[in-house]
């Protein structure tokens, strides 16, 4: 497998998904992205382009500095798609990579070999070069499991670095690494002379479009052009993002043109912004997260596979989708969007909403002895939707004899949860990466890593079927061993999905060309304003 690009390409990265192409999407998947018009586009054309300016966004939560490759909040997000660049891009659409750092790869015929061609004119924001030895600094640090990262067992994988070229990489596995892109994709390339700068919020330094000016915990992060940007500088002087807890606060502030994009808002504030000409909408199809009910299997209620079975049939699914997403999201059993090599139809069915069948098991499971006494349901609390679906659950739980009890926290401290798998029962939270190439779902992802997952889910089919996607070669991962995996996900039920969810920001109709990577960080490489 290889590709080339031109030698100075100027590429428009991991490309804009606007409201043209949400609701084209729109007409398959869903009947709420009226949240956006076509008028929207021929109003914005129309206005007068200025160079510079400072980007305002409101984001829903902090930076985590230990937690800074994690993509578990959307200034993070935000932080890593300004000032870092990886090796490739996927584009939002497919799993092809597409030159970035690395302007051409080939595989090995076993797949156990990559050897990576890299640009020889790119400079981090201290002015030092990029050379092969930041790639395999960047990719020890994500096999360190200090740092958390989902990927860390992909990376980890990676056993050999022939650095002897400055602008070319050999990189050796222990096995065919069917995700090795995603790897490659998600991976930011880190500037080892400030790792410790890093860890303390005090510097990020990357290659990317802006630079990192100064964080205020708890309160705003800025950064500045790059004007030594190997794309070409920027349009925008610079970004600053105010943290902005409370959803309704953000709409406020951006309705009172105080703030030129938000990013956290509940999808009918979305909905509602999507109809005032004042404001685009933007959805990211392409950038889909998952919202899910997470059971901790240790706990004695949720031992029993009957009672975990029970709450994914007793999930009203297209309720969440149609009152709480307004339509920008899809029912599901299985975490897989249509156009995974992991999707099955008549798979992704097998929980569709059966009250009788929920309270047939929890009654069979009750009968055997099994105690049902009320369970926490813990939830973010900032962000809105959250809260919202966690209502639904209670009730629909509460028709098949399973109490439950409310249980809202703070983003950091839920993460932290989720990172330890320390949940006591029951929880509500997003997931991402099922829009990979599924073998980073069930090796890498904290609620999946068959390893060791949020829900302390061990099971040695399960972990057989994940290494099988996982250990073969590239883009030649046979379906049969995708349909084992799909088998096994179902039968343990340790982690039951509701939707697949898409991502939606908005902003004011001066603001122009954000961008989204498939990891959903946003991107101002291509941001301009209007006057």
């Amino acid at each position: 497998m290889s590709s080339s690009a031109p030698a100075h390409p100027r590429r428009r990265p991991r490309r804009v998904r606007r409201l043209a192409a949400a609701l084209l999407a729109s007409t398959t998947l869903l009947a709420a992205t009226a949240c956006s018009s076509a008028v929207d586009e021929l109003k914005s054309s129309s206005s007068e382009r200025q160079e510079g300016g400072t980007l305002r966004v409101g984001a829903l939560n902090d930076i985590v500095p230990a937690r800074i490759f994690t993509n578990s909040s959307d200034s993070i997000n935000l932080l890593i798609g300004s000032v870092y660049d990886s090796l490739i891009d996927y584009p939002l659409d497919k799993l092809e990579p597409k030159p970035s750092l690395a302007t051409s790869w080939e595989l090995s015929q076993d797949g156990t070999q990559l050897t990576l061609q890299l640009r020889d004119d790119v400079k981090f924001h201290s002015g030092r070069p990029f050379t092969s030895k930041d790639v395999e600094f960047s990719i020890k640090t994500w096999a360190d499991p200090v740092w958390t990262v989902q990927l860390q067992r992909t990376a980890a994988a990676i056993t050999g670095f022939d650095t002897s070229d400055e602008h070319a990489i050999t990189l050796t596995f222990a096995h065919p690494l069917s995700n090795v892109f995603d790897l490659l994709d998600m991976l930011p390339i880190i500037d080892k002379d400030t790792i410790d700068q890093l860890r303390e919020g005090k510097a990020f330094v990357g290659t990317g479009p802006f630079e990192f000016k100064s964080w205020s915990p708890g309160a705003k992060l800025s950064f500045t052009r790059n004007d030594d940007y190997w794309r070409g500088k920027p349009s925008l002087d610079g970004i600053d993002v105010s943290v902005i807890p409370d959803p309704q606060a953000q709409v406020a502030q951006l309705r009172a043109h105080q703030l030129d994009l938000i990013l956290g808002a509940s999808y009918r504030d979305f909905e509602s912004l999507g109809k005032d000409d004042q404001f685009h909408v933007n959805q990211w199809d392409g950038a889909e997260g998952q919202v899910y009910v997470g059971t901790n299997v240790t706990n004695p209620a949720l031992s029993d596979v009957r009672v975990r079975q029970a709450i994914a049939y007793a999930l009203d699914r297209k309720r969440v989708v149609s009152e709480v997403l307004r339509g920008a999201g899809v029912p599901i059993s299985l975490p897989w969007p249509s156009y995974s090599p992991a999707y099955d139809e008549k798979a992704n069915a097998t929980y569709d909403y059966d009250l009788d069948k929920a309270k047939a098991l929890v009654d069979e499971a009750k009968a055997d002895g099994v105690a049902i006494p009320k369970l926490p349901l813990t939830y973010p609390s900032e962000n809105p939707i959250y809260g919202a679906i966690a209502q639904i659950v209670q009730a629909d739980l509460a028709k098949v004899g399973i109490e439950v009890e409310l249980d809202p926290q703070e983003q950091a401290q839920v993460i932290q949860q989720l990172i330890g798998a320390k949940f006591p029962a029951l929880w509500i939270l997003s997931h991402g990466y099922a829009h990979y190439t599924p073998s980073t779902l069930a090796v890498s992802a904290y609620p999946f890593n068959a390893d060791h997952n949020a829900s302390l889910y061990v099971d040695d089919a399960y972990k057989a079927a994940a290494e099988k996607v996982w250990k073969q070669k590239a883009g030649e991962v046979d379906p049969a061993d995708y349909a084992a995996l799909d088998e096994q996900l179902l039968k343990g039920s340790f982690l039951l999905e509701i939707a697949i969810t898409l991502p939606q920001d908005a902003s004011s109709t001066q603001v122009h060309d954000i961008g989204e990577t498939k990891r959903g960080e946003p991107l101002f490489y291509d941001t301009y304003l209007t006057k």
